[in-house]
């Protein structure tokens, strides 16, 4: 397991790499590492995402009618690291202690600058995100995107925008786990998170992105 050493921030590269596992899939850059927080920082930082985010009900448009998201949602990060979503734009909330520190270790552990993040928080089982595709234009060409979970764990399911034949990917994101989609990921595949009659605890998920700032 992954535990943080007595600086903030810094982490073993070599720890990293060897327990980051890539998921062979074709056309895309998959990693994920079950525990890049141990359960003891995972509690820690889930109470603090709970209590520091500016969590709001955003509204979704569906067939041209306005529906309230089936979730809460935050975005945080640098002044101009704005986002648009069902057709409107989110300007970021401040980068609060938490965020932070976890935007350090992901830094540090990836070798990737990010500015930004969605945050969502799924109350309970009932919450859901829908079938999307990170590929907005301010993300770029080819993003990583670095998805952290904190609390019950969540089936989440990657389909193939193309190959029929491909089979689903399915996984069960786990309390301070780390998801890496890189490559051509957002191109190539779609992702949901379901909904779950089983599940009946609250789930906080974090996605670290770097935004064009204009």
């Amino acid at each position: 397991m992954f535990d943080r050493f007595e600086n903030p921030g810094i982490w073993s590269e070599f720890l990293l790499m060897a327990q980051l596992e890539t998921i062979p899939v074709p056309d895309a850059d998959l990693r994920y590492a079950e525990a890049f927080y141990s359960p003891g920082a995972a509690d820690r930082l889930f109470r603090a995402l709970k209590d520091e985010l500016v969590w709001q009900q955003h509204w979704v448009k569906i067939f041209g009618k306005e529906h309230a998201a089936p979730r809460l949602s935050a975005w945080h990060g640098d002044p101009g690291a704005s986002y648009a979503y069902s057709g409107k734009r989110y300007q970021p909330h401040d980068w609060t202690p938490a965020l932070r520190e976890i935007q350090a270790d992901l830094e540090n552990a990836l070798g990737q600058r990010f500015n930004s993040l969605l945050g969502n928080r799924y109350r309970h089982g009932q919450d859901s995100m829908g079938w999307h595709s990170d590929n907005e234009a301010e993300l770029g060409e080819n993003p990583m995107i670095a998805s952290l979970s904190f609390g019950v764990p969540r089936r989440f399911v990657l389909r193939h925008r193309s190959d029929p034949d491909q089979e689903d990917v399915k996984l069960v994101l786990a309390h301070g786990s780390l998801l890496v989609m890189a490559g051509a990921c957002q191109k190539a595949w779609k992702h949901q998170l379901p909904k779950s009659k089983k599940v009946s605890g609250e789930r906080i998920n974090l996605t670290f992105r770097q935004v064009k700032i204009s």
